[in-house]
Formats: structure tokens, C-alpha cells, sequence
């Protein structure tokens, strides 16, 4: 049931991320899960906007400053130098330069790149409880709200990675089923396809969407399929739970209520009140799952996006969280 053609998605990342060494010392941030497993799924497109602005290699260091004008980027060494407009320019090019990206990876405590929770300082330099975001990222978000983008670093929590890289598959098969040349039919087919995954992030999505799509012919299908996006990128941003996911689960296994004998019923709801019970990781019930619905000719459980929202073969889901 893992349906993912074998083409690289384009993601847009910073550069200092594949180890190039363009950070403001002269070094690099190089992450390995970045370019030693997600380069086999990702065509990375790298950008350091502090060295497409001039600032040079190495260069003096900057940070986010709160005036009264809004947060800037300033020098920390001099406080001259400012370049909050020059970065978030190079934000206004960069879909320009690359604009079939499905996703961005930002460096996380980066004042150009920085995505969430940036540290903030004062004008007298002494650092503030409030958090920004850095210039560029900042920037590109406003701009492309529906684009998936997350910080390297916090890639390491299994959680966050499953939803981001869910997340960028999703777009990416948006971008090339449908985009290019939207009908009614597609976008009723697309939906069809992720429907239980929208459920398993998001139940309110899951409903109001549903209804959004029943209007397929009947209304323009431009205006329509934005709608739906902008719709379906919300529900999926929200991260799935053992709670969620066990619904789902059991949506799912309504379909064998009649092909299981007794031992099969009571062997899967074993196995996901475990995974409930937080004593086993998702994919043990889900491969049990799926066993028993090869029982079932149903192309349209078959070909569900929430048994693979991303490759099987990255394991993302064989982490107990």
C-alpha cells in the first residue's frame, strides 16, 4: 500500500544544512537525517539568504532586536547594520527562483531563518521574554502560508518529523494531480484517497471538508480547489495522536466486522488498544491491519493514503510516541 513514485520532491533548505560552510563563522550545520536519508525522497534547492545579501563569509553576526518599529535584524556588534528589508526580499525572490518547492527546511536559532521561537533582544542589548521569527522565514511564511516548513532541529522529535514529511508528500501530490489542471473529478479523487489521514489529524477537518467537496461542479472549480487546500493543509498541520490514530483505526476496522472469525476480532483490538495504551509504536497495528483487509477487493480502502502518508522505508513510524 506504499504507493510513492520513485521522484525526488523539491524542498527548499538552508544551505549551511547540507554542510556547506556558509554560516557567519565560516562553519556549517551539516544534518545528517537531512542528507543521508531524506536526500534519497528530496531534491534540495539551498539558500542562505544572509550570503545572497552580501554579507560574506565569515561576517559579523546578527540578531533580532525589538524597537519600536517591530522587530529588526540588526548587527550585534554594530547596530548600524540592518538588514530586516534586504532579507525579507530575498524571501519575495525565492518562489521566483524555485517555484515548484513543496516544503522548506529553515536552521533553527538562525535571525534570517529561524521559523518559531526566536530569541528576541532589547535595544540596551539585554535579551526579552518574547520570541520572533527570523527575517526571511518569517517572510516566506506570510507569503506561502500553505507551504510546509519546519526547522532542522526540530526534526528530531518524531512527532514534528512524521507531520512535516506527511505533510510535504501530501503537497507534492497535490502540486502534480492536480494543480496543473484542477477538474472535479480529481479533486473528489484526490480527497477520496486522503480522507481517513485527514481524519486521523484532524476530525472537524475531516466533516467540513467532506462538505466542501460535495460541491464539486457545482461551483468554479479554481475558486473551489483553493478553498480545499487551504482547508486540507490546516487539518493536516495539526499533528496525529494514539487517540486519533486509534479512531481511525477503528473506522478502518469496521469494513472486516464480517470477515474476521473471533479470534482475528479479538487478536486486532488487542493489538490496537496496545497501541492506544501507548505499549507498542503505530506500525504494529497497522501491518496487522492491513493483513486482514487484503481480505477485503476494495480499491478504495487500498489505495488510502494514511496506511503510507510518506515511504515505508523511512520508518517513521516505528517510533513508540
Amino acid at each position: 500500500m506504499d504507493t510513492h513514485a520513485d521522484v525526488k520532491i523539491p524542498v527548499g533548505i538552508s544551505e549551511c544544512l547540507l554542510g556547506e560552510r556558509v554560516r557567519f563563522d565560516g562553519g556549517h550545520k551539516r544534518n545528517r537525517f537531512l542528507t543521508d536519508v531524506m536526500s534519497r525522497y528530496f531534491d534540495y534547492r539551498p539558500v542562505c539568504p544572509e550570503v545572497l545579501i552580501g554579507l560574506g563569509i565569515p561576517r559579523k553576526p546578527i540578531r533580532l532586536v525589538a524597537t519600536d518599529k517591530g522587530t529588526r535584524v540588526r548587527g550585534v556588534q554594530d547596530d548600524s547594520l540592518d538588514v530586516t528589508e534586504a532579507l525579507a526580499a530575498e524571501a519575495d525572490k525565492a518562489l521566483e527562483r524555485m517555484p515548484d518547492i513543496c516544503g522548506y527546511v529553515m536552521m533553527q536559532n538562525s535571525p534570517s531563518c529561524g521559523a518559531f521561537r526566536m530569541k528576541r533582544y532589547g535595544e540596551n542589548g539585554y535579551p526579552l521574554d518574547s520570541e520572533g521569527i527570523g527575517a526571511y522565514a518569517e517572510r516566506l511564511m506570510d507569503l506561502h502560508p500553505l507551504l510546509p516548513v519546519e526547522e532542522a532541529g526540530r526534526l528530531t522529535d518524531a512527532g514534528l518529523r512524521d507531520n512535516f514529511i506527511s505533510r510535504v508528500f501530501a503537497y507534492h501530490d497535490w502540486k502534480t494531480s492536480v494543480e496543473p489542471d484542477p477538474t472535479p473529478a480529481k479533486l473528489v479523487d484526490f480527497y477520496s484517497r486522503y480522507k481517513y489521514q485527514v481524519m486521523a489529524h484532524h476530525v472537524p477537518s475531516y466533516q467540513s471538508i467532506g462538505r466542501l467537496v460535495a460541491q464539486a461542479g457545482t461551483r468554479d472549480i479554481h475558486e473551489l480547489c483553493n478553498e480545499f487546500l487551504t482547508a486540507f493543509m490546516a487539518a493536516l498541520s495539526h499533528k496525529t495522536t494514539r487517540k486519533s490514530n486509534t479512531n481511525t483505526m477503528l473506522h478502518l476496522r469496521g469494513y472486516l466486522r464480517d470477515l474476521l472469525d473471533g479470534n482475528e476480532q479479538q487478536e486486532l483490538s488487542e493489538v490496537i488498544d496496545a497501541y492506544h495504551a501507548g505499549d507498542v509504536p503505530l506500525v504494529v497495528p497497522l501491518t496487522l491491519l492491513k493483513h486482514y483487509l487484503r481480505k477485503v477487493d476494495n480499491p478504495y480502502l487500498q489505495k488510502q493514503t494514511f496506511w503510507a502518508p510518506h515511504p515505508e522505508k523511512l520508518g517513521l513510524r516505528n517510533a513508540n510516541v
